[in-house]
């Protein structure tokens, strides 16, 4: 069956000399500044071919939307064909919102089958396929022809185009064809940078350096795909197709007698008629999910649109879904990963970084347990006295050459928290994550494997999954080649600690002693350089590994944009404050009946 719904805009009654004289008025106000708001934006067909994407199309769609160009200046072309899941309601509540909006909509849909005869499963492209494939696209193609739009933008639904204005962007580069380059979780992009002789990928220098944004810029390539945008006013355009029997008409002195493959079509019949191909990556566009092999099931791509949402919390700290579509977006199941508990510390004033996180677990699908942490700008002298905190009279920062900081000694204080939670508990293995972390693709499943393999080797007491290593060379574990023992490191952006790792920790007494947690550990498992600081803690008997590669790495570097450092920006403690004085600032308090929260410290 198949639907097509068309709507127009209405045409402006006004004369052209009316709107002229209207502009001159505007330009008076200093409202406008030339005559390019005399024009109308070029029109463009958006063409998208739908297939089994119920888990990609909120996301698509919602990007789509918000793409900041005159909806009335553009047309949509959609095709949704052998579906087994609910693409087509997707696409249908989608469109009931959006279709009074849109100058037309074109609307296919044919579910009637669910596999193509020859297919053997949803990822199998025999040479039916892509013959069917290369129908609904040639027939979008003539369309935009025959409709006048001045571009055509070919658009996959596992795109997602994440910077608003790409239309606006994509036209004014002025390219014959260009797309936008986009990122997957590995170096896969929607280019290529070399083709073969016969015609397949041919790897080249400047592939990872384009993917890489070493090299910036519009860049000339043999191949574009699944964000393609197509200068239609051009005469050359009208040589440009996606049918080999049609390109081989064309030409006399030329054939082509490659695959039959919809993208490699339209890349040779680029380059026969001298049409060239860009890929832009001068500024940032969108994601992209990595092409299914036949073997592969639809599950991976699950994991794929787990990893890109993931990816985009990262870079903008958040991520949204229209209302209307919101009701069809998938989570995974709520997990503890194997752990006993997992906990995420989160300063309460810090609410930007716990939503980022809420997000984020939420699509992991990580179940997880707020710790508020323990904020140094709340601790005052007076309290380290009233919970017996004492320093290492030796510690000095070896970097900044000062005493510590109470933001560092609220983090302490927040991990030693959690370490003696477990032992009330009795939790036999808990994940400590920070409030400021990115997650590496596929963290979900490789922390569940790689704890399988730890817990079957056995012997460690905490792992870290989040690190700054401080010395290059480190040792595989025996039996393993995702391990290694420890060296002298920073950071405790995530790891798994043991109950017999917590009571080691807690048997150290470091309160009595403290320094910086990211100090202490490495003296626990014996691998701190300063021998001075090491004598405080006569038993550094923690086993100490970690994972490689690392899991887990920090948000923001120091000196990058959006960098802060809640220890670093804190109060520096007193270097002359004696205990006698702090002892007796506590008596005061008591006269004077002030109290302190006790859920602060």
């Amino acid at each position: 069956m198949t639907a097509k719904i068309k709507y127009s805009t209405n045409s402006d009654n006004a004369s052209d000399e009316k709107t002229k004289e209207s502009v001159e008025m505007l330009k008076k106000m200093s409202i406008v500044s030339d005559d390019s708001h005399l024009y109308k934006k070029p029109t463009v067909l958006i063409v998208s071919l739908i297939r089994n994407k119920a888990h990609t199309l909120p996301l698509f769609l919602t990007y789509l939307e918000e793409q900041q160009y005159p909806k009335d200046r553009i047309s949509l072309w959609l095709i949704t064909d052998h579906n087994e899941d609910n693409s087509r309601e997707i696409l249908e509540v989608w469109l009931t919102k959006v279709k009074n909006f849109y100058h037309s909509i074109n609307y296919q849909h044919d579910d009637s089958e669910k596999i193509r005869k020859g297919e053997s499963n949803l990822t199998h492209w025999p040479e039916e396929r892509f013959k069917d494939l290369i129908k609904m696209k040639e027939q979008a193609l003539e369309y935009a022809r025959q409709s006048w739009a001045d571009y055509v933008f070919f658009l996959d639904a596992d795109v997602f185009l994440t910077t608003a204005n790409i239309l606006d962007t994509l036209i004014t580069l002025n390219k014959p064809i260009v797309a936008p380059m986009l990122v997957s979780e590995g170096l896969y992009s929607n280019f290529w940078c070399g083709m073969s002789s016969d015609y397949y990928y041919r790897r080249t220098e400047n592939y990872k350096k384009i993917r890489q944004y070493d090299l910036l810029g519009e860049h000339k390539v043999p191949m574009v795909h699944s964000a393609v945008l197509v200068d239609l006013k051009r005469i050359s355009s009208d040589f440009l197709t996606f049918n080999a029997t049609t390109l081989n008409h064309f030409y006399t002195n030329k054939h082509f007698d490659g695959p039959i493959d919809d993208i490699i079509i339209f890349a040779i019949a680029a380059n026969f008629s001298n049409t060239e191909m860009f890929i832009s990556n001068s500024r940032f566009y969108g994601f992209i999910l990595v092409p299914l092999d036949q073997e592969d099931k639809i599950e991976k791509d699950f994991q794929q649109l787990v990893n890109a949402k993931v990816s985009i919390i990262n870079h903008y700290d958040e991520i949204h879904i229209l209302p209307e579509l919101q009701k069809f977006a998938i989570y995974p199941e709520l997990s503890k990963l194997s752990f006993s508990e997992i906990f995420m510390i989160n300063l309460k004033r810090r609410t930007e970084r716990k939503l980022r996180m809420e997000m984020t677990l939420r699509e992991l699908g990580i179940d997880y347990t707020y710790f508020e942490a323990i904020d140094g700008k709340k601790i005052t002298s007076e309290t380290l006295v009233e919970r017996g905190i004492k320093f290492m009279p030796e510690y000095e920062d070896p970097y900044h050459k000062r005493p510590m900081k109470m933001g560092e000694v609220g983090c302490f204080l927040s991990h030693y928290t959690i370490w003696q939670r477990m032992i009330d508990n009795n939790l036999n293995e808990v994940l400590v994550l920070e409030d400021d972390i990115k997650f590496e693709p596929y963290f979900r499943e490789s922390a569940i494997e790689l704890m399988k393999e730890a817990r079957k080797i056995g012997g460690y007491d905490l792992i870290y999954f989040g690190r700054k290593r401080l010395q290059d060379k480190e040792e595989f574990i025996e039996q393993s080649n995702n391990f290694v023992k420890v060296s002298y490191t920073y950071w405790t952006l995530g790891y798994v600690l043991t109950l017999q790792g917590a009571k080691k920790l807690l048997a150290a007494e470091p309160l009595k002693r403290l320094l910086p947690v990211d100090e202490f550990l490495p003296i626990m498992f014996d691998q701190h350089p300063n021998d001075t600081w090491k004598m405080n803690y006569n038993n550094r008997n923690l086993v100490a590994w970690s994972v490689n590669p690392l899991l887990l790495f920090p948000t923001h570097y120091t000196g990058e944009e959006g960098y802060i450092s809640d220890t670093e920006d804190s109060k520096q403690l007193e270097r002359d404050i004696s205990e006698d004085q702090a002892i007796q600032n506590v008596k005061e308090n008591i006269l004077h009946h002030r109290h302190h929260d006790s859920s602060e410290f």
